[in-house]
């Protein structure tokens, strides 16, 4: 047995068998659950509470509501219908009345349930030719009066099999009440005072055993706090480290990107300007950049990442900018070649699908210094590529690509190069608070005048004549348009439209004078090139295809996007998708089709339909799907949430970035002593060293 004196030293560690009530064998049941510990316990929050000490009586129960009612078992068993499922039915009387509880296809339930026990029964309730609760929550009461099951506010918690919910309870209140069970504090009591927040072993006492609303809502606003605190903490941390560093110091004062800016036919948007700005007094600061950059599709990124360029190539420094594929680093290397040679700079593109003799020959003009920029893909990745003085690398589309990748080019540089990603994928404020904390993002808020702009319709399958006969008059008009389609090939399983099975039928029914194409992900590399490279060329009229235009080159004529079943894309993706037109002067249009049964996508397709802001999109979307295709969480190190949201707590994330940066600032290290347990917790709990 571990000594008592071991869980007052470290209670966050401290095994889960060693609890009273637990034992070896329950906790390898636990252990499924992630509990191995007692930190780790106190951490499995309950999904949801029943107000016990609000039990209605039955002659009171309300058709529609969750209610939560107490009786005895008069009469139970189990029914198989014609088509073979099985239904349990539960009578209970509380003396005002009677309610039948069913369970369907769980047979194994009715051993639990004899006629004379009393059970607790929570959920809502129906009507269906008599009062009944459909697969309610259900609890035995084996004792006349358990505490923790009856007349107050009960945790219920996820479970695993051979735990139940009585079980759980009393593990959490043996945890709890164990001799010695100091639970040391970590946030400092300044920060406390500041914002009336309850200490840690209050906060953790009452999210598991709250008396009233009061005690749950003060606790869940301590325990949320300390998640986007510690998460502050450890991005503030990461953030001071960088900053710590010895970087490249630009300090030239900007003559090429003067040349450069005068020989441009027009002129930058003010917040082109502003971004270019934040990026060359980042590289003249001594520490490295870390800079993100966002914008719509055709706001002007790649003048940033020139200005970047020019900065670099001024101090004496290679650039190197990676795109996720062949297409879009040709895109670049062309504008680029167009921008840049008349102001002196050499460029080279390095990518996969180069001749041997080609690639080996701008492998050698980047190691010897013949080039100033270098664009390319995973090419330059590779471990024959070696810069001669890489000063800055810039990501396009940085989410396509992994932490470790952009690190393998950023070790072909300087100990320290600058990094500039961008992004088209705007970032919901509160994300970028938190997955991108550690970064400087600067937003591209503006698009170049001369646009002709998005109109977007939502439409039935039934007007579907219609949509074919404007896309007749946008070809005929020397226009072209995309048809996204979110099968490659038709399915049994589903009746979804497909992208080859549509493409054929345009081909040989609806479209035989245009000429068509059709594009999807499983096709070979150079085959979606040569597809793409045609259609900019403007000798494709229509290209069918898959989501893999989602991240497509810039075709100025394309003017018209149709979305097949467009209730199946999440709102990003669909936006990221209209972003391929309007990119010319003509007006663009983009047409959803779809018939959205569910409110999400009803509503998805209502946003989309209504604005063309993304970051406003961005918002909308983090909030109808949470975090999770935005963060890559891993990836970034950060942990998921277990009570915060973004966007319902965005005031008390806002308060906890604050400060865990103004005490991170004050003490890097977390090596004053008054820090200690919270270096422990970012250590421990939250795997985020910096």
């Amino acid at each position: 047995m571990i000594a008592k004196t071991a869980f007052r030293q470290n209670w966050w560690e401290y095994p889960i068998q060693y609890v009273k009530g637990v034992g070896p064998k329950r906790s390898s049941f636990l252990s499924r659950l992630g509990i191995k510990t007692v930190g780790h316990l106190l951490y499995h929050f309950p999904r949801r509470y029943e107000d016990r000490s609000r039990v209605v009586p039955i002659s009171g129960i309300q058709v529609g509501e969750i209610q939560t009612v107490k009786g005895e078992i008069i009469a139970s068993g189990t029914k198989k219908t014609y088509r073979g499922y099985t239904i349990l039915n539960v009578v209970i009387d509380d003396g005002t009345g009677r309610i039948c509880a069913t369970w369907f296809n769980q047979p194994y339930l009715e051993k639990q349930f004899s006629a004379g026990s009393s059970v607790y029964l929570s959920g809502r309730v129906n009507f269906y030719g008599e009062i009944q609760i459909v697969n309610p929550a259900f609890e035995i009461i084996t004792e006349k009066h358990d505490p923790l099951q009856s007349g107050c506010i009960v945790p219920i918690y996820p479970l695993t099999e051979n735990i139940n919910q009585r079980q759980m309870r009393m593990i959490y209140k043996n945890t709890l009440d164990m001799p010695g069970s100091n639970i040391t504090e970590f946030l400092p009591f300044s920060i406390r005072e500041r914002h009336k927040l309850t200490n840690l072993p209050q906060a953790l006492r009452k999210i598991h055993f709250p008396e009233t609303e009061e005690d749950w809502k003060d606790a869940r606003r301590r325990l949320i706090f300390d998640e986007f605190f510690l998460m502050q903490i450890a991005l503030a941390r990461r953030k001071s480290t960088r900053l710590r560093k010895n970087g490249i110091s630009h300090v030239s004062e900007g003559h090429l990107f003067k040349k450069f800016k005068n020989n441009l036919p027009f002129p930058l948007t003010g917040a082109q300007d502003r971004v270019i700005g934040e990026i060359t007094r980042d590289m003249g600061k001594r520490h490295p950049m870390n800079r993100l950059v966002q914008g719509e599709v055709g706001s002007g990124k790649t003048i940033a990442a020139i200005g970047a360029i020019l900065k670099a190539a001024e101090n004496g420094y290679q650039s190197a900018l990676m795109a996720p594929t062949e297409i879009l680093a040709e895109q670049h290397f062309l504008t680029l070649q167009k921008l840049l040679i008349p102001v002196g700079i050499r460029i080279s593109i390095l990518t996969s699908s180069l001749s041997r003799e080609i690639k080996e020959e701008t492998v050698r003009e980047i190691r010897t210094c013949q080039c100033d920029v270098v664009v390319g893909t995973h090419a330059l990745i590779e471990e024959s590529v070696k810069f001669n003085n890489l000063g800055i690398v810039i990501v396009d589309e940085q989410h396509k690509f992994g932490v470790r990748q952009r690190e393998t080019l950023m070790k072909k540089g300087f100990e320290s190069c600058d990094l500039l990603m961008m992004t088209a994928t705007p970032i919901p404020r509160s994300l970028a608070m938190t997955v991108y904390g550690d970064l400087d993002i600067s937003t591209i808020d503006e698009l170049p005048p001369g646009r002709g702009g998005i109109s977007t319709y939502l439409i039935s399958d039934e007007e579907r004549q219609h949509l074919y006969d404007f896309i007749r008059h946008e070809i005929k008009s020397g226009r072209q348009a995309y048809i996204v389609y979110p099968l490659v090939k038709e399915s049994e399983t589903s009746t979804l439209k497909s992208a080859v099975e549509m493409a054929e039928r345009f081909n040989r029914e609806i479209f035989p004078e245009v000429n068509i194409c059709l594009l999807h992900g499983k096709m070979h590399g150079k085959e979606k090139e040569k597809i793409m490279r045609s259609f900019k060329k403007n000798e494709i009229g229509i290209l069918v295809c898959t989501t893999v235009v989602e991240v497509g080159i810039d075709v100025p004529n394309a003017s018209v996007m149709v979305i097949e079943n467009a209730e199946q894309f999440g709102l990003a993706q669909l936006h990221q998708m209209r972003g391929r037109v309007g990119r010319g002067s003509s007006r663009s249009y983009c047409i959803l089709v779809g018939n959205a049964k569910t409110e999400e996508a009803k509503k998805r397709l209502k946003i989309l339909a209504e604005t063309t802001d993304g970051f406003q999109i961005a918002e909308e979307d983090l909030e109808l799907r949470g975090p999770g295709e935005f963060m890559g969480t891993l990836q970034h190190g950060m942990p998921e949430l277990m009570l915060g949201s973004f966007s319902s707590d965005m005031k008390l994330l806002e308060i906890a970035r604050k400060e865990a940066f103004s005490l991170v600032l004050k003490d890097p290290e977390l090596g004053q002593s008054k820090h200690g347990n919270l270096k422990i917790f970012v250590r421990e709990k939250f795997y985020a060293k910096p």
